[in-house]
């Protein structure tokens, strides 16, 4: 049978339905025995063309009941066959009244506004109902004189009334059981179809958290370990090209070659330490002092360093972010920009910190193709600053150098201070 959509906290929707089968076969059964028995032992003679009738009016209703059974196995009842089958049931109920010898037939009649309970609800029941009592009560007026003074006669009336509350009572309390239970299986199919959605939402969520594992690595290998061997490759290509010409600055190359390989080992162990949620203690100031360092020794651009202000209450994400960002700003110069001087200010602000790295180079040649399609480096430490609320802003015009800005917020932002990060901040082109 097809059923309504439910909702729990909704109130259950009116279906048609039948009442258990048990309940009219039973009372045919007590009606056909009681008739048959009467005709047999009793003194009136008998007449078997009524008795014939009686039987098959019987008969009739088994196999309406029957039909109706089916019926709703197969596709349910609607409101207007259902009415139909009721109006056929209650002209055989007539009938097996007219054949009936012994008196019982009239107790088919609380069968009305029993099935009717489960077809159209309790107010037809209950008109039903009222309409079989005031039927039996016109009955007794029209054909009995004086009526209300017969004991017998309102023994019966009253028999049959509270017959009637008793059926219609059965009936509300089989209703509320069916009901029940039709809502606790829509509530099971409710639950089961969140089930399969909820398992498709975590295999989207485990998918999507890959994905951006993927390219959080991809990110600190470019970053860290990519950074240093770059500046292997480089500094390894310096120290071949002055061999013969000047062998102390092939030396000093080949020192910064080591040194670099060296944080490379240190930033790959950096790395296994952090996913195995043992990390170090990160101090930028240190880690630009000892990237400046590095620079001065192993030759290129002059590198100058300026630090205001304390890093105490920044996070160890924001401060990496940073630093990421002025090793993406210092190779690029160096393999690009042919800069002679790169300035590297960071200032600590009680709401953020501020990152900016100036070079002399001879600046983007086509600053809007650039923006268009930004490099690797300045792509990935776009989308680490993103997810903490930092920005990145890179200005740059053909032999004009370059100016590279990254600001992050402070871990515990200083309510009404005045150095916020401005997300609307524009965002320049990268190499």
């Amino acid at each position: 049978m097809t059923t309504t959509p439910w909702h729990p906290g909704e109130p259950s929707p009116v279906r048609p339905g039948h009442a258990p089968p048990w309940v009219a076969s039973v009372l045919y059964a007590a009606v056909l025995f009681a008739g048959v028995y009467y005709d047999l032992v009793g003194d009136e003679p008998q007449v078997p063309a009524r008795t014939t009738g009686f039987v098959a009016a019987l008969a009739a209703l088994f196999a309406l009941d029957a039909a109706e059974r089916r019926l709703h196995r197969r596709a349910g009842v609607a409101r207007g066959l259902a009415a139909g089958v009721l109006l056929a049931r209650v002209g055989l109920f007539f009938a097996v009244t007219a054949c009936d010898s012994a008196g019982l037939a009239r107790a088919l009649f609380v069968l009305v506004p029993f099935t009717a309970y489960f077809a159209f609800g309790r107010r037809v029941s209950l008109a039903l109902g009222a309409g079989c009592a005031g039927a039996l009560l016109g009955r007794y007026a029209l054909t009995s004189d004086g009526w209300y003074t017969d004991a017998e006669a309102i023994s019966d009336l009253l028999m049959f009334a509270l017959v009637l509350v008793l059926t219609v009572s059965m009936a509300a309390v089989a209703t509320g059981e069916r009901d029940a239970r039709w809502r606790l299986e829509s509530t099971v199919r409710e639950l089961t179809c969140s089930q399969r959605r909820l398992r498709a939402y975590a295999a989207r969520v485990a998918e999507l958290s890959t994905a951006e594992e993927r390219n959080r690595l991809a990110r600190e290998i470019h970053d860290s370990i990519g950074h240093h061997l770059t500046a292997v490759a480089v500094q390894v290509e310096k120290a071949e090209a002055f061999r013969d010409l000047d062998r102390a600055e092939s030396d000093r190359a080949l020192a910064a070659a080591r040194w670099s390989a060296r944080r490379a080992l240190a930033e790959a162990r950096r790395s296994v330490r952090a996913l195995r949620d043992e990390p170090e203690p990160f101090s930028l100031s240190d880690a630009l002092t000892d990237l400046v360092r590095n620079g001065a020794d192993g030759g290129g651009p002059h590198v100058t360093l300026d630090i205001t202000g304390e890093e105490t209450g920044y996070g160890e994400g924001q401060l990496t972010a940073l630093y990421r960002a002025a090793q993406e700003a210092l190779t690029n110069a160096r393999r690009h920009a042919d800069a002679a001087h790169v300035h590297l200010h960071v200032a600590y602000g009680p709401a953020a910190a501020r990152l900016t790295v100036t070079d002399d180079g001879r600046g983007l040649p086509d600053p809007a193709a650039a923006r268009a399609a930004p490099g690797v480096g300045l792509r990935g430490l776009r989308e680490r600053l993103q997810p903490l609320g930092g920005a990145l802003c890179v200005r740059s015009a053909p032999g004009d150098g370059t100016t590279l800005t990254a600001t992050v917020p402070r871990t515990l932002p200083v309510p009404g201070a005045a150095d916020a990060v401005d997300p609307t901040a524009p965002t320049g082109p990268g190499r």
